[in-house]
């Protein structure tokens, strides 16, 4: 699967954090930007799916790279994760991002996200 195949879990994620949770979990570490997903039964209910539907797109996103599971700590954007959420974030809901993460910090965290390896982007 290409990565734009997962881009209505993608979005139905970007959605719950920004317009029903109105929160963001970001973590930052040497591998670069990491954004914590809802729930897979979040998600399911979200998109009015049974959960166990869910469940295997779940797994093809982490075969992909976009996410990372860890047992009894959750769901997390890798790097290409993160690329991805934040630019579907931007391409359709950047009022509501810049709300929620503040005019100054969207930007940032995007420039982050695209520079090689997560790394701080030159000034």
């Amino acid at each position: 699967m290409s990565t734009h195949e997962h881009d209505d879990i993608i979005d139905a994620a970007v959605r719950i954090l920004l317009e029903e949770d109105r929160c963001v979990t970001i973590g930052f570490s040497p591998d670069g930007i990491s954004i914590r997903f809802p729930t897979t039964r979040k998600l399911a209910e979200h998109l009015g799916i049974p959960h166990y539907y869910v469940l295997p797109r779940f797994g093809a996103m982490e075969r992909d790279g976009l996410i990372r599971r860890v047992e009894r700590i959750g769901i997390s954007t890798t790097a290409a994760g993160t690329r991805r959420l934040l630019g579907i974030m931007a391409e359709r809901y950047g009022e509501h991002a810049e709300e929620i993460l503040g005019a100054g910090i969207f930007p940032a965290l995007q420039a982050r996200a695209a520079a090689p390896g997560g790394e701080e982007p030159e000034r």
